[in-house]
């Protein structure tokens, strides 16, 4: 996947069948979806693959529990038969993780048992394994710092997890290979319109030429997640609200703050919301939150009432109390949740079902949905252009769809922090035989080296510290100071391998600096 080759396809396609805006999950998922069933396919993306909502999600493949309790079986069954989807066809980045949850009261036990009961049976033969009831000693053994002090039992169950912005990559890079043409730092600026005010393409601008180009096409999506109401201005004469943000925030702690290979789910925190704290990249991932936001940004910033409720709630159901010294890495998220028809619902009330919208120009526009159910929402998507567009009818085919670098869950060995790429594994072994240098380590305590740089820029579209460092390794998510401390050997390998000067090293280090700082708390910020 290299952005050089896929600039050169703009020449050879006159007019598409699918134009997709947005690199995010849902987009992604909408382009391999389309290229995968014949239609000539182009992604655009104004910044980088994944950079919003889709790389800062709380890293579970889930039916979600919380939609059970609210009763949204339908949501559930969709989103637990996806997750036995992405596992059969990205193993090598979804993993069956197993959750405790911790009981304060007698009652608390039989009832999430019998809950989680009815999640198992909803997910039919792609159950991830059983649901039971487990004494307080067993709750004990498995999460060894949790608070004991009022604990009466436990209960276990298995969901997903998976390393949210690798996926989208490996999605990028399968859609690619299905023939479809991808540009990240490529924004769409306008939509072009015949005289019957039909959208027939889009005016883009490639962000690092400052070039501006036409695309022709029948079908126009827009899956800008947060960025929808932003689209729908250069569709619409009256401006409407289409989706609402909602933030989610999580802190990032050292392992031994629960150093257990199960993660801690907490059902019903002080304001009602369920909190994890889960194991990823040997680091302990805390959150959410569901906080309205006025404003969205490329870069959320945690609320500090955000970080206190996220620390107050770890600081009482562990025994290891982590404190804002121990913060490693803060990430913020916003969620593109489809505007409700009445004012006033809270966040936590407003749907996490997909919506599709057809505007009366032809345009088609996605808002809500979650990770889990990206590869659903696309096939929802390419059917209704089908409709919409008389595009000629193919069926989907992404069920079975091998996602780029699939091996089997089983096989992986994750203590190899490599296992993230699957089978290109030995390709960037292969680059540290030829280039002994690039064994060299990003930061002395990761495991990460410079040919996981290099593989980034040369076969994943990388073109900035950013995309290096949060999103294709990472370091940023999972300890913010060591992504600094690495950011200038980045910056150079970046130069070298794009053919940029000093000049450029400067402005990118300094640039992410100001990036990374947003995932530090303000006390810890570097100058």
């Amino acid at each position: 996947m290299k952005r050089h080759e896929e600039i050169s396809k703009l020449n050879e396609t006159k007019e598409w069948d699918v134009i997709v805006i947005g690199g995010g999950a849902s987009g992604l998922g909408t382009a391999l979806d389309a290229a995968s069933r014949g239609y000539k396919t182009i992604l655009v993306e104004a910044v980088d693959f994944a950079k919003g909502t889709s790389s800062r999600s709380t890293k579970l493949v889930h039916g979600g529990v919380r939609y059970l309790e609210q009763g949204n079986i339908s949501l559930v069954r969709e989103a637990l038969k996806e997750r036995g989807l992405m596992a059969q066809n990205a193993g090598h980045l979804v993993k069956n993780q197993s959750f405790v949850i911790p009981n304060y009261n007698w009652w608390g036990g039989y009832f999430y048992t019998l809950g989680l009961t009815i999640y198992d049976m909803l997910a039919g033969k792609l159950s991830l394994g059983k649901s039971q009831y487990i004494s307080k000693k067993e709750t004990i053994e498995l999460l060894p710092t949790i608070e004991r002090k009022g604990l009466v039992s436990g209960v276990i169950y298995q969901d997903g997890q998976f390393d949210d912005s690798r996926l989208a990559i490996n999605i990028a890079q399968t859609a690619v290979e299905k023939g479809a043409c991808l540009l990240n730092y490529t924004k769409v600026v306008g939509l072009l319109k015949d005289s019957g005010n039909q959208v027939t393409g889009v005016q883009v601008k490639n962000q690092e030429t400052g070039e501006f180009f036409e695309l022709k096409g029948k079908a126009v999506i827009n899956a800008t997640g947060v960025f929808t109401n932003s689209i729908m201005k250069l569709n619409d004469t009256i401006y409407k609200k289409y989706i609402v943000p909602s933030q989610g925030i999580h802190l990032v702690f050292d392992k031994s703050f629960l150093p257990s290979d199960h993660a801690l789910m907490i059902p019903k925190t002080s304001d009602g919301r369920v909190l994890f704290a889960v194991p990823w990249h040997d680091k302990i991932v805390v959150g959410t939150t569901d906080t309205l936001i006025k404003s969205h940004s490329l870069e959320p910033i945690a609320l500090e009432k955000e970080i206190d409720f996220v620390l107050e709630t770890a600081q009482r159901f562990l025994a290891k109390k982590p404190t804002r010294a121990d913060v490693l890495s803060v990430f913020a998220g916003l969620r593109p949740l489809a505007a409700p028809e009445k004012e006033g619902k809270s966040t936590k009330e407003v749907s996490r079902s997909h919506k599709i919208i057809v505007s009366e120009t032809g345009l088609i526009t996605i808002t809500g949905g979650k990770w889990t159910t990206y590869r659903k929402i696309a096939e929802d998507i390419i059917d209704k252009a089908i409709t919409v567009h008389h595009l000629p009818k193919k069926d989907c085919k992404t069920e079975n769809i091998s996602i780029h670098g699939n091996i089997k869950t089983s096989t992986v060995d994750r203590k190899n922090h490599l296992y993230i790429y699957g089978t290109d594994i030995p390709k960037i072994l292969e680059l540290q035989n030829q280039q002994p240098e690039l064994k060299e380590k990003l930061h002395p305590n990761y495991d990460y080296t410079l040919a996981e740089v290099v593989w980034a820029i040369r076969h994943e579209m990388a073109r900035t510290i950013d995309d290096v460092l949060s999103r294709r390794v990472r370091l940023l998510f999972l300890d913010a100071h060591a992504a600094i401390a690495a950011s200038e050997k980045v910056a150079e390998l970046l130069a070298k391998e794009l053919g940029y000067d000093d000049a450029w090293i400067k402005i990118q280090t300094k640039e992410f600096k100001t990036i990374a700082n947003g995932f530090l708390l303000p006390e810890f910020r570097s100058n």
